[in-house]
């Protein structure tokens, strides 16, 4: 693999930055959206405190919509909905944080390729307009060049999107999970209003 990288010439460092960019921000993603979860049980099983405690000791953006509306819960149910709508505007980037500079990356990286293969035909031709020949071996290291640059793009492209298309589902189940964890926290707090 290292003398395939060596082969494809100096369009492949941009390429391999690209690359590594790409799953830096994955990895970072992987982990923060992996922690997005909270106990929704505590509301009803130890009330607004102990939920709250829940939330406080728990990290992602449901903990957090949950904590912004439960530290409202003594204003009334409005200002809990309001309250929950800020911190569902503020979670909403936190999820897609990063997922642009993905796209960047699976945009980027194929064009570089494309690049790559660009200045390999050109090595291709200069090689025959030197030896005033057309023969394989004569062209075959532009050749290299250009198909190596091109295949590295398009594998560096093809990972990135697998992870930004598992990110773009993982946030729309967590968006879900957010409107429907706020709508079952209000009705909770409705009842132990109605209750009290």
């Amino acid at each position: 693999m290292v003398e395939l990288f060596i082969k494809g010439g100096f369009m492949m460092w941009p390429i391999l930055f690209f690359f590594v960019l790409g799953l830096v921000i994955s990895l970072e993603r992987l982990w923060s959206l992996s922690r997005a979860s909270v106990n929704k049980s505590a509301l009803s099983e130890g009330g607004v405190d102990a939920a709250k405690e829940v939330c406080e000791n728990t990290r992602g953006p449901l903990a957090s919509i949950f904590h912004a509306g439960l530290s409202r819960a003594n204003e009334g149910i409005e200002a809990v909905e309001k309250a929950i709508a800020n911190a569902g505007s503020i979670e909403m980037a936190f999820l897609e944080k990063g997922l642009i500079w993905l796209s960047t990356v699976v945009s980027v990286a194929p064009m570089l390729g494309f690049t790559g293969t660009v200045w390999g035909m050109i090595m291709a031709f200069e090689d025959i307009a030197k030896a005033n020949d057309i023969s394989p071996t004569i062209v075959a290291t532009g050749i290299s060049v250009a198909l190596l640059t091109t295949m590295f793009g398009l594998i560096v492209a093809i990972i990135i999107q697998f992870f930004h298309n598992y990110f773009v589902s993982r946030i729309d189940k967590l968006i879900i999970d957010m409107e429907e964890g706020s709508v079952e926290l209000v009705d909770t707090l409705v009842n132990l209003n109605k209750s009290k």
